[in-house]
């Protein structure tokens, strides 16, 4: 069926509903090879996803992942996620990680959904576990953690077991630099059904399309957002001017594309400059990350308040932005002075340091 369905993408015809479900059970059918899976997901990305099929796709995966025995004191709070779909290729650092930290210290029931680099060098998982935070949890020491630490790390691969049969393909895509809807889908399959969630994209015209396909999904308020990594306004790629970088963030570098959408109401697309908040002046170069352990050497810096420089900008611009879906801020701007005052009074690092403490 997939060699079916990979001709009619590469003749640019969208996939139907039902043929996303079958395009999903032959993904995670073992028997199909992987080869094959890997030509359809790149003719899928090659002709461009559409809300309507991400959002078939997504339905069809929760379907069919584990879901943790949430108690329902903790069904009633806000479940909060802060999260980027990868594949921005700026090998920043982890900031959305540090920023879920920081929200969690703020009281904040956040459930971060992640795994292990893909598309980047370090993944979520690859930090948390370097930094000493558990993410092997089982669904009810999750569930546990959610109730008595306002925090858990669900490791995608452990919550979706149908997926080991499709991570052959997407690291044969990898192999090749291409993306492909796994990227988009991450940030929508969270387990433990977050009512709200600050995402992040790798090009802003995919902003509004996938606040729709979270709208749709029953979230009640989120942000999607895509940071340019060049200072001054994105403007029309042309011959002598190179198409902009972007970052799967809300970007200090220059000004960040975001679509946000609060209950039934349709999202709104709009843009922040970096110039509206106190940032320090700063290149790509001064955010870039390294390997899991200089990783997690950063994020205990910037979360002790030893690291003032452009990174902390940043990261409190992008805490500031999750506060807010959180509804613990009224804007951005009291967002990131929330953030900072959580680093300062060094609540941030003894949420990490409680994160740290195995349990159960």
């Amino acid at each position: 069926m997939l060699d079916q369905l990979t001709s009619q993408l590469r003749q640019g015809s969208d996939l139907s509903a039902t043929q996303v479900s079958g395009a999903v059970a032959s993904l995670t059918d073992e028997a199909v090879a992987a080869e094959t899976k890997a030509d359809f997901l790149t003719a899928l990305a090659q002709k461009g996803e559409t809300a309507e099929e991400i959002a078939a796709f997504a339905r069809e995966l929760r379907g069919m992942s584990i879901q943790p025995p949430l108690a329902p004191e903790t069904r009633a709070q806000v479940i909060v996620d802060v999260v980027g779909t990868g594949g921005d290729g700026m090998r920043t650092f982890n900031i959305s990680t540090a920023a879920a930290i920081i929200v969690a210290a703020a009281g904040v029931t956040v459930a971060k959904h992640g795994n292990r680099a893909v598309t980047s060098q370090t993944g979520s998982a690859d930090v948390l576990e370097a930094l000493g935070v558990p993410i092997d949890l089982t669904p009810e020491q999750a569930a546990q953690s959610l109730r008595d630490r306002h925090f858990a790390f669900f490791f995608a691969p452990q919550y979706h077991p149908a997926f080991r049969h499709i991570a052959p393909a997407r690291k044969l895509c990898a192999g090749r630099g291409q993306r492909t809807i796994f990227n988009f889908l991450g940030p929508l399959l969270n387990p433990a059904r977050p009512a709200a969630q600050l995402t992040g994209v790798p090009r802003p015209e995919l902003c509004e399309p996938i606040a729709r396909v979270l709208q749709s999904l029953g979230l009640r308020r989120a942000m999607v957002v895509c940071g340019s990594a060049r200072e001054g306004p994105a403007e029309p790629v042309s011959p002598a001017r190179p198409p902009c970088r972007y970052l799967d963030e809300l970007s200090t570098l220059g000004e960040t594309a975001l679509a946000e959408f609060y209950q039934d109401r349709a999202p709104s697309v709009s843009s922040l400059a970096p110039g509206l908040f106190p940032v320090q002046r700063a290149a790509l170069a001064d955010l870039a990350g390294g390997d899991r352990q200089a990783n997690a050497q950063m994020l205990r810096r910037l979360l002790a308040g030893e690291d003032r420089g452009p990174k902390r900008d940043i990261l409190l611009l992008n805490a500031g932005a999750a506060l807010l879906v959180a509804g613990k801020a009224q804007s951005i701007i009291e967002g990131w002075e929330l953030a900072a005052e959580l680093i300062d009074r060094g609540q941030a690092k003894a949420k990490l340091e409680e994160l740290a403490v195995r349990t159960g």
